[in-house]
């Protein structure tokens, strides 16, 4: 994969999450500075990008599994879904991370 179209297909969609959550919250926040709000889009940027990566490793052995034995489609189907906590982990530390007292 070419670094240009890395940088399109993952890096620039972090930047414009981190970029929308950042002008979207007010600049006088209880946090006192716009670090945070940042932090916060890269939190839920990266977490979505992790959780993409995992979902795509865990369904394509999944499916791989479920050409030989059909019986295990439950637990194919918990793998999947555990690599899909990984992003609302990054929503949940995001929320925090705005809405905390510090």
């Amino acid at each position: 994969m070419k670094r240009t179209t890395l940088f399109l297909a993952v890096l620039l969609p972090v930047l414009l999450s981190s970029i929308i959550v950042a002008s979207q919250t007010p600049a006088d926040t209880a946090q006192g500075f716009e670090g945070i709000n940042i932090g916060a889009g890269l939190a839920v940027g990266l977490a979505a990008i992790g959780a993409g990566v995992a979902v795509g490793m865990a369904a394509a052995a999944g499916v791989g599994v479920l050409t030989e034995r059909r019986d295990m489609f439950g637990t194919v189907l918990i793998f999947v879904a555990i690599g899909e906590g990984i992003a609302v982990y990054g929503i949940l530390f995001a929320v925090l991370m705005l809405f905390g007292k510090f």
